[in-house]
C-alpha cells in the first residue's frame, strides 16, 4: 500500500491550472488574433517557423500527399499504420465486449456504438504514445481500448434529447434513437464503468506493472470527470443560446480543454506511462497531446460550418443553430484556420528531441487531425 500511496501522491492527475502555461495566449482583438505569430522556445524558433507559416489550414489542403513521408532514410505509411492500429483496438474491443454478464440488450447496445466504426484517433494516439517511449504495444492495449469506451460513453450521453439532441452519429442513428434514452443511458454508464475495470484486468494480463497502471486509471479517471469530459460538457451547455459576444475566448477554451483535449491528453499520458516513460517525457507529450485536443476541436468547429452531415456522419450545421459558441464563431473562418495552425506547430514541436522514427506517428497523427475533412 505504501508504493501506491506513494504513486497518488507523486503524480496527481493535473488540473486544469496547471495548463496555464501551455495555453496560447490571446488577445481580446480579433485583429490582433490574426496577425499574432507563434510564440516558441528560443531553441525551436528557428526550426518552427516555416512550419507555423504553412500550418495556416487551407480549406484546400490536399491530405493525401503527406500519407507516406521519409523520416531518417525511411519511409512511413501513416494510412497502412493508423489502419492497423484501428483493426486491432477494433478486435481488442469486441473480445472485450463479448459475453458481458447483463441483460442482451445492454450489451447490444454497448456493442452498437462502440463497434460502429469511427477512426480510433483516441486510441491510436495512446499506442503512438507508448510506442514512442519504446514500450511495446501489446502492453497498451488495454489503455487504448478503455480510451475508445470513455470517448464513446461521452458520446451517447452528448447525443441524447436532454444534451445535444442529435439523432446521428458516425453514419447511423444514435444509440438512444436505435435503443431508447434508458438504455442508452446505462449502455453509457457501462461503458465508463467497464473502461477502469478494462485497464486494471488488462494491464496486469499484459505484465504492466501495478504503478503504472495506477498511474493510468489516475489520468483516465480525471479526463471522464469533474476534471475533464463532464466539467466540460456541464460549461458547454450552460453557454448555450448566450447572446453573442457574451462567451469569451478564455470560456470557450475552459470549455474545450476540459471536453475534448483532456481526454486526449489522457490516453497519450496514459500510453507514455504504460510504456516506461520517464517524468520529463511524460511532460513533454502531455504538451503534445494538449495543443492535439485543442486542434480537434477547432478543426471540429470548422468542419460544422464548411462539410455536410454526409461527410460528417453527424448533423453538420448544428452547432449555429443551437446558438452554441464556437471558434469560427468568435473568431472568423479564416481566424480559427489560422489558430489550426499555430496548435499544430506547436503540437509538433513538443515532438524534438524524441527519436525521429518512433515520433513519426504522433507528428503524422497531428497532421491528419488537422487536415482532415470529416
Amino acid at each position: 500500500m505504501n508504493k501506491l500511496a506513494s504513486c497518488f501522491l507523486r503524480h496527481g492527475a493535473p488540473s486544469a491550472q496547471s495548463f496555464e502555461s501551455y495555453h496560447v495566449q490571446r488577445s481580446p482583438s480579433l485583429h490582433s488574433l490574426q496577425r499574432r505569430s507563434v510564440s516558441m522556445p528560443r531553441s525551436r524558433t528557428a526550426d518552427h517557423a516555416a512550419t507555423a507559416a504553412k500550418a495556416t489550414i487551407s480549406p484546400h489542403a490536399n491530405t493525401q500527399g503527406a500519407d507516406v513521408t521519409v523520416v531518417s532514410g525511411t519511409s512511413f505509411d501513416f494510412e497502412r499504420y493508423l489502419s492497423a492500429k484501428a483493426r486491432a483496438v477494433h478486435d481488442a474491443l469486441d473480445l472485450a465486449l463479448q459475453g458481458l454478464p447483463c441483460p442482451e440488450v445492454l450489451s447490444e447496445s454497448m456493442r452498437y456504438s462502440v463497434l460502429a466504426g469511427g477512426k480510433h484517433l483516441r486510441p491510436a494516439l495512446a499506442i503512438a504514445a507508448c510506442e514512442l517511449v519504446g514500450g511495446p504495444a501489446a502492453a497498451v492495449v488495454p489503455v487504448a481500448c478503455a480510451v475508445e469506451m470513455i470517448h464513446t460513453a461521452s458520446l451517447i450521453h452528448d447525443d441524447m434529447p436532454c444534451m445535444d439532441d442529435d439523432a446521428l452519429r458516425r453514419g447511423h442513428p444514435s444509440n438512444h434513437v436505435a435503443f431508447g434514452e434508458p438504455t442508452a443511458l446505462l449502455a453509457g454508464d457501462a461503458l465508463l464503468a467497464l473502461a477502469f475495470e478494462h485497464v486494471a484486468r488488462g494491464s496486469a494480463g499484459a505484465g504492466v506493472p501495478a504503478d503504472r497502471a495506477l498511474r493510468a486509471v489516475l489520468e483516465l479517471g480525471s479526463a471522464a470527470g469533474v476534471g475533464g469530459i463532464a466539467a466540460g460538457q456541464a460549461a458547454d451547455m450552460a453557454s448555450e443560446g448566450a447572446p453573442s459576444g457574451s462567451v469569451s475566448l478564455a470560456a470557450l477554451e475552459y470549455i474545450h480543454v476540459h471536453k475534448t483535449a483532456r481526454l486526449v491528453e489522457a490516453a497519450a499520458v496514459s500510453g507514455a506511462v504504460v510504456g516506461g516513460a520517464g517524468d520529463g517525457e511524460v511532460e513533454r507529450v502531455r504538451r503534445y497531446a494538449h495543443f492535439l485536443g485543442l486542434l480537434l476541436q477547432v478543426v471540429d468547429d470548422v468542419l460544422d460550418v464548411t462539410a455536410t452531415s454526409e461527410q460528417l456522419g453527424k448533423t453538420a450545421g448544428k452547432d449555429a443553430a443551437s446558438g452554441k459558441t464556437t471558434y469560427p464563431r468568435l473568431m472568423g473562418l479564416e481566424g480559427a484556420r489560422a489558430y489550426m495552425g499555430e496548435l499544430l506547430a506547436k503540437a509538433e514541436a513538443e515532438l524534438d528531441g524524441f527519436d525521429a522514427a518512433r515520433a513519426a506517428p504522433l507528428r503524422h497523427l497531428a497532421r491528419f487531425m488537422a487536415y482532415r475533412q470529416h
